[in-house]
């Protein structure tokens, strides 16, 4: 077992000398020793809570983590803070708080570890957002710190075949269009979603799972465990015994996190057809360790990675099929193998992210994970776009997708609500681009996903005869031509504000374009009559967010990250 000095960590401001005896009242008053209160003191911080199945498993595996804290010679600390699920959140108003906790949590944990002076973090997290939350927090503390993902949950049963919630979302679009009874609709919400874990996809959640492990700060193969699985309580407790080991070396996770980490984290998300919400982490994760690495860094690697991982929604399988083939570093296996992947970044095993792989023996015989040799396709799991609608840059998932081309006269709409009428009134014609604005950062607030309505026009047919753009996002359960981080964003002033029905849009995703096919002087005059729109949220959580967010292609932050900070919290 290592041995600590604690004179040289920060829980000596709370644990040693005559002045702190009242602080260590409070700890004898739990139950604590002597001997716990000099160990280093290890935060256990968990996104667990009934909210939803992405969460539940949580706290039990927390609560596992605390035991290899203690085999390690440190005294865990447990605490929770929250989650906003976006599969509930989803198609209303409560979206709006989806992007708004990503920061809530990143700060909740701060200030925990701030306020009570923790020396070590283990963070457990299982809806989307709390992801990059936790991974930002562990970033601007940077003290000796792993991820841990809860798992995804199991595939549900239907008519005979798997099915999960991107399903049933569809399902809402088909008994719209009269070709799904109501009976039928009930029954698929029933089994869809079997237990524990978050959505089995490749959606936000599993990829972001997937970057902790290809950025260097999740445990090798840790994370595609599926939520119900033994196995999960292993990684629990090999997190609580290494994070000891991290503390005692001192590797931190600005020292794993380079922009090399960086970059081989998007080059895994494009390979495995990932969500397009990296795109907006993967910044705002940089913005915490002070690298710049913005959305056009982000598309820059996406354009040269093959798409190797065929995971829904785009291909076949999901989480628990890729924890079958042999996990995340079954993919980077091949990848490194290619010259796709840098070999040096240091990861929370001790070990760099290449002698981690080499510990990896190649599965021929598995049908998840392509060869980069003989890809899906050559490049195009997730694409930037950039042109005269978007100066700043936009998004669009293309795995699977056998049309990558789209133009056509705009359908404008200035809210979500608004397009999903028209969708359910079946108002939308195909070779339409709907224009959903007003929902970025700043003007929604809260940058909403748009599942509900993409979900529906999938299941009216019409997922590949229509194409969509918006100033807000997507889930990583969407599949068609939805392009998402439209910027500027309309609230700012950016050319969507200026679209108007019936001008024609153009988007060619193997270009990398996205263009407004208006004259300037046109743009010009109507620039000259519009007004920025007040939103409905002028106090609160939301407020505060608009206030002080930035733009999409800087990750959506709210602060100006380790380029401004003065000091490293783990140094005080």
């Amino acid at each position: 077992m290592n041995t600590f000095d604690k004179s040289k960590l920060p829980s000596r401001h709370v644990s040693v000398g005559p002045e702190r005896a009242p602080h260590r009242s409070y700890y004898y008053a739990m139950g604590m020793t002597e001997e716990d209160i000099a160990r280093p003191f290890v935060a256990v911080a968990s996104a667990g809570n009934d909210s939803a199945p992405c969460n539940t498993a949580l706290d039990p595996q927390a609560d596992i983590c605390r035991q290899g804290v203690i085999e390690g010679g440190g005294t865990p600390r447990r605490f929770n803070t929250i989650t906003v699920t976006d599969g509930i959140a989803m198609g209303h108003q409560g979206m709006k708080s989806s992007l708004v906790s990503r920061e809530v949590i990143a700060d909740s944990v701060e200030l925990s570890v701030r306020g009570h002076c923790y020396d070590a973090l283990v963070t457990f997290a299982g809806c989307d957002k709390s992801l990059p939350g936790m991974m930002m927090s562990m970033l601007r503390l940077n003290i000796p710190s792993i991820f841990v993902y809860g798992g995804s949950i199991l595939p549900g049963t239907f008519n005979g075949k798997d099915v999960n919630v991107k399903d049933v979302f569809e399902a809402v679009g088909q008994y719209g269009a009269g070709n799904c009874p109501l009976k039928q609709l009930t029954a698929l919400e029933k089994v869809a979603c079997p237990g524990h874990g978050a959505c089995g996809g490749q959606f936000t959640a599993n990829t972001m799972a997937c970057v902790g492990e290809a950025i260097g700060l999740s445990l090798p193969n840790s994370n595609m465990a599926p939520a119900p699985y033994k196995s999960r309580e292993e990684i629990a407790l090999a997190a609580g015994k290494q994070v000891m080991q991290l503390l005692a070396d001192n590797l931190r996770p600005r020292d794993i996190c380079t922009k090399a980490a960086f970059e081989n984290a998007a080059r895994v998300v494009a390979a495995t057809g990932g969500s397009t919400n990296a795109a907006l982490h993967l910044p705002a994760m940089a913005n915490e360790a002070g690298i710049k690495f913005d959305l056009f860094d982000v598309a820059e690697i996406f354009k040269s990675t093959p798409y190797i991982a065929d995971l829904q929604p785009g291909g076949q399988y999901v989480a628990k099929d890729m924890h079958d083939a042999g996990g995340i570093y079954m993919a980077m296996k091949t990848m490194l193998d290619g010259g796709f992947l840098n070999p040096e970044p240091m990861t929370v095993s001790g070990k760099t992210l290449g002698e981690n792989i080499e510990e990896i023996t190649w599965n021929p015989d598995q049908k998840v994970i392509y060869d980069v040799k003989t890809p899906i396709t050559p490049t195009g799991g997730v694409v930037g776009l950039k042109g005269s609608l978007a100066p700043l840059g936009a998004i669009v998932k293309v795995a699977g997708m056998e049309r990558l081309q789209f133009s056509g006269p705009a359908r404008v709409f200035d809210c979500e609500e608004d397009t999903f009428e028209a969708v359910k009134k079946r108002s939308i014609k195909e070779g339409s681009v709907i224009v959903i604005r007003y929902e970025g950062p700043k003007g929604g607030p809260g940058m909403r996903e748009m599942l509900s309505t993409t979900a529906a026009l999938y299941g009216q047919g019409l997922g590949e005869s229509v194409a969509l753009i918006t100033d807000g996002r997507f889930s990583g359960a969407t599949r068609g031509f939805c392009i998402g981080h439209v910027g500027p964003e309309a609230a700012e002033g950016g050319p969507i504000a200026f679209v108007e029905n019936g001008d024609i849009i153009s988007i060619d995703a193997e270009a990398g374009t996205i263009d407004l096919e208006v004259d300037e002087a046109i743009l010009a005059e109507r620039r000259k009559v519009w007004q920025p729109r007040q939103h409905e949220y002028q106090s609160g959580a939301l407020w505060r967010f608009a206030q002080n967010v930035g733009p999409a292609v800087n990750g959506a932050v709210t602060h100006p990250g380790a380029k401004k900070e003065k000091h490293v919290y783990a140094d005080i």
